[in-house]
């Protein structure tokens, strides 16, 4: 099986300069045809910069994963850094304040189940080499959808602000308000999951089935095993969509008002959402 996975993707100087122009063709079309959020922002620099940081990081995780399946402080220690870094990318892929650190509810809140559920039955052992693969991948699905609801929830509120003040003018509690115009917009993050599920084995083999077949194990094995990691990632992504959408609506995880301190434009919204209303 090794001399499969050698034939599958031989790591030689070709693949290193494939892998150089295929990352300089994603950024010359990425600047070529302006896709950047703001002016100020450069998708194309980001993108070189991801398949860099990608490129080290996977060297430094080849290195360290040797170590940490082998023990369980090692693991312990590799999975609070898994943990660690998604909840700052999460945050700040949403938030420029001090609330980018609440995305750590959404993220636990998906996975902490699942992975437990996985132990207490012992359908996962505690060891590295089994469980850092499964959590990396239900942490990945996490932070994803947390970043996708987040930010979508926040643009549709700053977009739709009169709809939300004209709620809470007829009587609607703050978050109730917030919560019917995020949750369409919000909800939207689990489409990406729900087509991977629904067209598994029609359009793509995932990555866990293709892995599991080059281990040598049988289709049927390699088979229950994806059935397994794309059910999971449903609910870990499920939970933490509704997470995120409930410290949204409750105006716990938000970002600062344009040209005040973000301090001051906090308790000036919430100063005026509690001002009796004619």
């Amino acid at each position: 099986m090794t001399s499969s996975a050698a034939s599958l993707v031989p790591v030689n100087f070709t693949l290193g300069v494939l892998l150089a122009a295929l990352l300089l063709a994603a950024a010359v079309v990425a600047g070529r045809f302006h896709l950047d959020p703001h002016p100020y922002k450069s998708r194309a620099r980001e993108i070189i910069v991801a398949g860099l940081r990608a490129a080290a990081q996977l060297a430094a995780v080849s290195v360290v994963i040797t170590w940490a399946v082998k023990s369980v402080p090692g693991l312990l220690a590799f999975l609070v850094v898994m943990f660690s870094v998604a909840v700052r990318t999460a945050g700040r892929r949403i938030t420029s304040d001090h609330t980018w650190w609440l995305t750590a509810a959404p993220i636990a809140a998906g996975v902490v189940p699942v992975v437990a559920a996985l132990l207490l039955t012992g359908l996962v052992p505690l060891r590295g080499i089994a469980l850092i693969p499964i959590t990396g991948i239900l942490i990945g699905g996490a932070l994803t959808v947390t970043v996708l609801a987040g930010r979508r929830a926040l643009d549709e509120l700053t977009q739709r602000h009169g709809e939300v003040e004209a709620a809470m003018a007829l009587g609607f509690p703050d978050r109730d308000a917030r919560m019917e115009i995020a949750r369409p917009a919000a909800s939207e993050a689990l489409l990406p999951g729900l087509d991977q599920t629904r067209t598994v084995g029609l359009v793509t083999l995932p990555g866990a089935f293709v892995g599991m077949l080059m281990a040598g194990a049988s289709p049927v094995m390699a088979g229950a095993v994806q059935l397994f990691v794309l059910i999971a990632l449903m609910a870990v992504q499920s939970v933490a969509v509704a997470v995120t959408l409930e410290l949204v609506a409750r105006d716990r995880l938000h970002r600062p008002l344009p040209g005040t301190p973000t301090g001051a434009a906090r308790r000036a919204r919430q100063l005026m959402t509690r001002l009796p209303r004619r």
